[in-house]
């Protein structure tokens, strides 16, 4: 072992959690987690098999066909999970510190997304669930929602937890049984979790978690007894599972990835702008799929804008993540690194300018796996640093016309899911706000919240997340006709 915490545990695992119980995985091959920062041993976790896979989508099966958990009432199961949530706020700070030591998220950062963010939103969405209308009344017929059967989850390693429990908690709500792939960068997060779940004593085969690889990932992918597959990573996978999914008619809900456009309105405040951007642009070190990454300015303010953006970038402070100083940590991995960097050089070679950063050491953190805080200007839309997902600490800086160009600019993307706009006029910006075609849109700011859909147009996934229309993504809508006058709503509950 080797992470130390205020709990002195070792996170190194030897079994996955499935059927209920902790059983040894069908080969001794393991994760060997180590700091992104420095090298050193975070942790280890076994690496499930495609027959691990099989195992637990068996038991999941049972669980939805033969146990008691889909027939129970929506009340039951939220009295169910209440203690595992509530186990899971006496753990926030462990898991934030331990997301920091496995993929390098600043302790900054960490503290609210990857250790209070996941269960301020477990929170809401047993709330959610209170209200949601599992089955209503439509004349003589009633729409009942189903459980939607066995999920396979597979997450990322850029915010671990919050993609886990986005999907996990709605599922299990609503009725379905959960076999849970965390991405093999950071597994240990996820055997925290399982432990957790472990001791909420739910029905066997309920929950499984399943550190993996990719072998394991297509199997519970392909398997003929999931029905229905949550997916949050790049867009290229997506295109796969979707194809896969499709061609046996499962269903799929796809979180995929995003080029952001920030617009910064002629009459911007340029501190305010700027301030909102230092952390949107370059949040979780860039690694994040609605970072504001393309930075549109107005002519007249081009070079006041790619000015005040590079001296912000220049003022990070670089280092260990788990510093409360520190601003940017490392990429989590050097294959990560070697990408990130690998643009920078390619936006160069397109003809853009360096006005920070470049794709070169740090000083003092060779041995880690940094790149510098970037901002390139004289940008040009088409360039493919300006249409691709870089992941990292790059921004673009690209000049528009007048708004008409930069709607059109903020369009031209094969993604969909954030963007922002920054002004003095509220109302100009909910007007540019309603033409920018993403999912979710931010004026002054981009901060999503929980009680409203996460999720974006074209590229950039299908279905949503958070709020109470992340039970659509897992429930089954059946309709019954001919009820009698005197049955109630609750009467055709499945919940």
């Amino acid at each position: 072992m080797s992470l130390d915490t205020s709990t002195g545990r070792s996170y190194s695992f030897d079994r996955v959690f499935l059927d209920g119980a902790w059983v040894s995985p069908s080969t001794d091959d393991v994760f060997d987690v180590r700091s992104p920062h420095d090298g050193r041993a975070v942790g280890s976790a076994p690496i499930a098999s495609e027959s691990d896979v099989d195992r637990a989508v068996a038991a999941a099966r049972h669980a939805f066909d033969e146990g008691p958990w889909p027939q129970m009432t929506v009340a039951e199961r939220i009295a169910a999970l209440r203690p595992f949530v509530e186990a899971y706020a006496t753990r926030t700070a462990e898991l934030a510190t331990l997301v920091t030591a496995e993929m390098g998220s600043p302790a900054t950062f960490s503290e609210p997304a990857h250790g209070l963010g996941p269960l301020l939103l477990m929170q809401a969405t047993l709330g959610f669930a209170e209200s949601y209308p599992w089955t209503e009344r439509r004349g003589t017929s009633m729409l009942v929602r189903e459980p939607a059967g066995v999920v396979g989850i597979i997450t990322p390693w850029n915010v671990p937890q919050v993609t886990i429990v986005a999907k996990l908690l709605p599922a299990l709500i609503a009725g379905c049984a959960v076999v849970v792939k965390p991405a093999p960068e950071t597994p240990l997060d996820a055997m925290l979790l399982a432990e957790l779940l472990a001791d909420a004593d739910l029905p066997p085969g309920v929950v499984a978690v399943l550190p993996g690889a990719t072998p394991a990932g297509l199997r519970l992918v392909e398997h003929p007894d999931v029905d229905r597959i949550a997916f949050t990573g790049s867009a290229d996978v997506g295109r796969v599972i979707a194809a896969t999914c499709g061609r046996r008619l499962a269903r799929c809900s796809l979180e995929l990835g995003g080029k952001s456009a920030a617009i910064v309105c002629e009459d911007a405040s340029l501190e305010r702008t700027v301030a909102g951007l230092r952390f949107s642009s370059f949040l979780n070190n860039g690694q994040a799929c609605v970072a504001q990454s393309r930075i549109l300015a107005p002519r007249s303010r081009y070079d006041e804008v790619v000015q005040a953006l590079a001296e912000a970038a220049d003022g990070f402070v670089v280092g260990d993540p788990s510093a409360k100083s520190t601003d940017i940590g490392p990429l989590v991995s050097a294959r990560q690194r070697d990408r990130v960097r690998g643009y920078i050089d390619v936006g160069v070679a397109e003809g853009a300018t360096l006005a920070a950063g470049g794709s070169d050491d740090i000083e003092g953190l060779a041995d880690g796996q940094y790149v510098r805080p970037t901002v390139f200007r004289d940008v040009d839309n088409s360039m493919r640093i300006a249409r691709e997902e870089i992941f990292g600490p790059v921004i673009v800086v690209i000049p528009y016309d007048d708004v008409d160009d930069a709607v059109r600019i903020a369009n031209d993307s094969p993604y969909g899911l954030g963007g922002s706009v920054w002004t003095k006029d509220r109302q100009q910006g909910l007007a540019i706000a309603r033409r920018v075609r993403t999912g979710m849109f931010g004026i002054n700011s981009f901060a999503p919240e929980f009680g409203v859909p996460f999720g974006g147009f074209k590229a950039s996934g299908i279905g949503r997340e958070y709020g109470p229309e992340a039970f659509d993504e897992y429930v089954e809508m059946k309709s019954v006709y001919g009820v009698p006058a005197g049955a109630s709503e609750a009467t055709g509950e499945n919940a």
